[in-house]
């Protein structure tokens, strides 16, 4: 199974060691690094570890997963991760075992189980996800817990779902049109930690608000363009 990994980056240079050193080499066939104009070395870093590096000077977290997919060399499976270090790169197994068992299409990492580091996820940020997460469930009946960034899909269901979101709804836009298309999506617990750096969203209420009512908007728009999004199953991954 050729696995691709993809992680956005602006000024990650104090994290990014971290997080490529821990990627399980057997199980990864690429990493690829999407770039928004790092001042602080970090493609320097990235490409000295044996990432690809791609610029991306055009902002917006969607934006450079879809840059970082266009960039994927045949993968079967794609990964999405953040280069902070605040998800563990280590238990990219729990994301890739449904998808290769065959239960599952898209994998989320849920940061709200009982991995979770007190006061690594702001509690305006954990109450934002979870309302989020409470509404896809109110209008999709799709049971999960986060919108968290760690994330693996099948390829070719990637491509069927033709993600175009350039912001940070691209996050959602995954889970919504999987829900419509009837996609199996699996929620798996992962440990999450404070982040190296600072956030580019959640680190402040107004940022947190700002995402919020972008993504919730989101979520009750689709589901009028999209009635049929209530189709959608979930199950969760023993611990």
């Amino acid at each position: 199974m050729r696995v691709s990994v993809i992680i956005p980056t602006h000024n990650e240079a104090q994290a990014i060691g971290r997080v490529l050193a821990d990627l399980p080499s057997d199980l990864v066939t690429e990493v690829i690094i999407v770039d928004s104009d790092s001042t602080d070395g970090t493609p320097e870093i990235a490409a000295k570890m044996g990432a690809r590096v791609v610029g991306e000077p055009r902002r917006g977290y969607g934006r450079a997963c879809l840059t970082g997919l266009a960039s994927a060399v045949n993968p079967d499976v794609v990964v999405f991760l953040d280069g902070d270090y605040s998800d563990r790169p280590a238990e990219l197994p729990l994301l890739l075992s449904p998808i290769a068992e065959g239960r599952a299409d898209i994998t989320l990492g849920s940061r709200l189980g009982e991995q979770r580091i007190p006061g690594a996820l702001p509690w305006h940020a954990a109450f934002g996800n979870w309302l989020a997460a409470s509404l896809i469930g109110l209008l999709y009946g799709l049971k999960i817990s986060d919108l968290g960034p760690f994330r693996a899909a099948r390829a070719d269901v990637l491509r069927e779902l033709a993600l175009q979101e350039a912001t940070y709804g691209w996050a959602v836009e995954m889970i919504l049109k999987g829900a419509v298309a009837g996609f199996r999506i699996v929620e798996v617990p992962v440990s999450y930690y404070p982040r190296i750096g600072k956030s580019k969203i959640s680190g402040t209420v107004k940022g947190t608000v700002g995402a919020a009512w972008f993504i919730l908007s989101r979520i009750v728009s689709y589901y009028f363009r999209h009635p049929k999004g209530r189709n959608a199953t979930t199950s969760v991954r023993p611990g």
